[in-house]
């Protein structure tokens, strides 16, 4: 298998999933703006996404996934089918509990995650029910999350790359159809997006089941209360448990963080926490693309590699990642700290979206720029410490980030406010990704390959005269002026990124970087890791 393929696919996929989640943010950006409302709606949303990432994609992926492909190179296949009908036994029964008390406690909950919206009317009362219709939607992504697990280390990473997309397109149909319906019934429109987003789980979780039979790795859910006792006293699922235990520790530091930053923003401006959630959709694009779906692809073979004992496949395959991140980041972090306002008005200068909102939107989307290359740099580095079931490691260092991007919150929120917020994340997602990477090194895990030095000379050489093009294309023009001609902003800002693809890149083929030469050397290695 080709890493860089596997990689490829995944952002394509990857890539469908945030160019429909933009579409969806476009979509309820000019129907809502940024109001109270919104805020409701994103922190209610927030809520199961927060324990999606806590749980599904957090602390179970990483304990889970290890585990299960180091079963199957130890023991095989019938051994690992067993491994996922007792552990997918002991979460379906932990989320039935964990869904009946969310709802019952949503009040509590919201106000733990947002007590600033009791200054806005009805938004507290807004965003409870809100949450107490989403929050079951946190099942249906722990299963989803367990499904993905278990095709990725087939390597099928087809379905679980593209399944996000549904959850998008479930919201603007929701968005589109159902919130006119409800505002002519006299009910808030808003509650519409709530039904979308419980179909777009729904829909997640069905398409895994036809994955799963092909691979014959459909689990067996135990009824009985003699099944689940057995499920949850299995050998794997204890194994997973105890190292979900440090690796929860771990992911709630990072969503600790978020709630404490939602709960901040909820006292500052009416708008702020829409304006931060409009600004991450937007971080999210390179993010996902190049750290989500390279940390995807690499977990299952790090852990592989470390069944094996191969430590040379080891480094080799975290070096390559890490020179991806840096080639691919590079110019997009450019892009967030010299062009967010042109970013911002193309996708979101629309309906009640006012140009107070671009405005301050692309404030907290430069915060953000200040750590992208931290922030995926992250989901490269952290799997190096996950394959080897080294959980304790990036917790210690995460649990110091958290302090230190708070203490930047009391000096940075006063004089930026929400803006303050984003700075203060991307900063400390650098010092995370930088610890991560000396730890590394100092392990021997990681054993930097020859080059690097020329490597970052010819990235920061060309990186200078892109970045003058950007601060140029982001000057000439007042993108905000041009709201009625949507398709010229458009085609304006598509005309500043070829230039700017032509510059970078063709800048690096001029200076002499083996392009190609990166992506065959991810083949060669793959194919010495797959030689027992």
């Amino acid at each position: 298998m080709n890493l860089f393929k596997a990689a490829s696919v995944v952002s394509v996929l990857t890539l469908a999933s945030r160019i429909t989640g933009l579409m969806r943010e476009l979509l309820v950006a000019a129907l809502f703006g940024a109001s109270a409302t919104t805020d409701a709606f994103n922190v209610a949303f927030r809520i199961p996404n927060l324990l999606r990432r806590l749980f599904a994609e957090g602390a179970f992926s990483q304990a889970f996934v290890p585990v299960l492909a180091a079963t199957r190179a130890s023991h095989g296949d019938e051994a690992t089918k067993t491994l996922v009908d007792s552990v997918a036994t002991a979460l379906v029964w932990a989320l039935l509990i964990t869904c009946v008390v969310g709802v019952l406690g949503a009040p509590w909950v919201v106000w733990l995650m947002a007590s600033g919206l009791q200054q806005t009317g009805t938004g507290f009362d807004t965003a409870v029910v809100l949450t107490q219709w989403m929050f079951p939607y946190i099942g249906f992504m722990s299963l989803v999350a367990l499904a993905a697990g278990v095709l990725n280390t087939w390597k099928k990473f087809v379905v679980p790359a593209a399944t996000p997309v549904l959850l998008n397109v479930a919201m603007i149909a929701a968005a589109a159809f159902g919130a006119p319906w409800l505002a002519r019934m006299g009910i808030e429109p808003i509650y519409a997006l709530a039904g979308g987003v419980m179909l777009g789980g729904m829909l997640q979780l069905g398409v895994q089941v036809p994955a799963l039979l092909r691979i014959g790795m459909l689990p067996t859910i135990g009824l009985r209360p003699s099944a689940v006792a057995a499920a949850w006293r299995d050998p794997g699922t204890r194994r997973i448990l105890r190292l979900m235990g440090p690796a929860l520790l771990g992911v709630s530091v990072a969503q600790i963080s978020l709630l404490i930053n939602t709960q901040i923003a909820s006292h500052l401006t009416p708008g702020s926490v829409s304006w931060l959630t409009y600004a991450d959709r937007l971080m999210e694009f390179p993010t996902a693309l190049l750290g989500v779906a390279l940390g995807v692809v690499l977990l299952p073979q790090l852990a592989a590699s470390k069944a094996r004992g191969d430590d040379a496949a080891y480094s080799g395959l975290l070096d390559w990642g890490l020179r991806l991140v840096v080639l691919l980041t590079v110019p997009c972090a450019l892009a967030l700290l010299l062009m967010p306002q042109p970013l911002v008005a193309v996708l979101y200068h629309y309906g009640r979206f006012s140009a107070g909102d671009v405005l301050q939107t692309s404030l907290a989307l430069t915060g953000y720029g200040v750590g992208l290359v931290g922030l995926v740099a992250i989901k490269i580095l952290a799997p190096g410490y996950y394959a080897k079931q080294d959980i304790k490691t990036p917790v210690m260092i995460a649990v110091v980030v958290l302090v230190c991007t708070q203490l930047l919150n009391l000096v940075l929120v006063p004089h930026f406010a929400h803006a303050g917020l984003a700075l203060a994340i991307g900063a400390g997602a650098l010092l995370n990704a930088s610890w991560l990477w000396i730890g590394l090194v100092r392990k021997g895990t990681l054993q930097p390959q020859p080059g690097w030095g020329l490597f970052v000379l010819r990235i920061a050489l060309v990186s200078v005269v892109l970045g003058a093009w950007m601060w140029w294309s982001a000057h000439a023009i007042d993108w905000t002026a041009w709201r009625s001609d949507w398709a010229l902003r458009i085609a304006a800002l598509a005309g500043v990124g070829a230039v700017c693809a032509l510059i970078y890149f063709g800048g690096l083929a001029a200076l002499g970087m083996p392009l190609r030469q990166m992506v065959r050397r991810s083949s060669v290695s793959t194919e010495q890791e797959a030689k027992p």
